[in-house]
C-alpha cells in the first residue's frame, strides 16, 4: 500500500512548460537559432540545455550564459503575466493530503519555483520540495527522487511518483520507485512505456491509489 506520494512540479500541479520552451526560444531567435518544438522535446528528455543548439554550432558557453539570463527574466515575466494554474490541483492535493505524506522534487529553479507558488497554497500540503542544484545530480539521474525519499523517510514500496516527462520517469526507474504519468500535451511524444501507470488527470489518483 502506498503510503507516500512525491510529485513532480511543472507539467504536474502547474502548466509552466510551454512557458519555459517559449522564453527560451524567443532568445535563441533573437540571436538568429531555431529552436523547434521536436528539437526542445528531445534535449528536454535528456536533461539539457536549450542553448545545446547554439553551443553545437560553436557560440561559447561563456556567451550562451547570457542569453540564459535574458530567458530566465523572460520566463519569470511570464510566471508573473500567463495562466499557468491547473484546475483542479489544489482540491486534489487537500484531499490526498490526509492520507499520504507527500513532497515536490522539481528541476526548476528555486527562484522560479517561489514566485509560481507564492500565493497558490500547493505547497501548505507538502512536507518538503527540493529545487534545481538541491541534490547531487538533476533528472533523469535518480538522485532527486532517492533523496526526496530519504526526506520522507519510508520504503521506495511505499512511495510513488508523480511525472508527466521521459526525463522525469527515467530518473524514477533508476531510483526504483513506481511512477505514475499524468497526460500533458507538451509531452505527448515522450517515451512512456516503463510506467507504473499513466492518468488524464491527477484527479484521477487518489482512485488509482486506493
Amino acid at each position: 500500500m502506498k503510503k507516500q506520494i512525491l510529485f513532480d512540479n511543472d507539467g504536474v500541479l502547474v502548466e509552466t512548460e510551454h512557458w519555459y520552451y517559449t522564453a527560451s526560444a524567443e532568445v535563441l531567435d533573437s540571436m538568429g537559432f531555431t529552436l523547434t518544438l521536436e528539437r526542445y522535446r528531445d534535449i528536454m528528455i535528456h536533461g539539457q540545455s536549450a542553448f545545446l543548439i547554439a553551443e553545437e554550432a560553436g557560440v561559447p558557453i561563456s556567451e550562451t550564459d547570457k542569453w540564459r539570463s535574458r530567458r530566465n527574466e523572460l520566463y519569470q515575466h511570464y510566471l508573473r503575466t500567463e495562466d499557468i494554474a491547473i484546475p483542479g490541483v489544489r482540491e486534489v492535493l487537500e484531499q490526498l493530503s490526509q492520507r499520504y505524506r507527500m513532497g515536490i522534487v522539481t528541476s526548476a529553479l528555486r527562484c522560479d519555483f517561489d514566485l509560481i507558488h507564492a500565493s497558490r497554497g500547493i505547497t501548505d500540503y507538502m512536507d518538503f520540495v527540493l529545487c534545481s542544484g538541491e541534490y547531487p545530480r538533476a533528472k533523469p539521474y535518480p538522485d532527486p527522487y532517492l533523496m526526496g525519499l530519504e526526506r520522507l523517510g519510508g520504503e521506495k514500496h511505499e512511495t510513488i511518483i508523480v511525472e508527466d516527462s521521459e526525463r522525469g520517469l527515467r530518473s524514477a526507474v533508476a531510483a526504483g520507485i513506481d511512477c505514475v504519468i499524468v497526460y500533458n500535451d507538451f509531452t505527448t511524444t515522450h517515451d512512456f512505456s516503463k510506467a507504473t501507470h499513466r492518468i488524464d488527470t491527477l484527479g484521477e489518483l487518489e482512485k488509482l491509489l486506493r
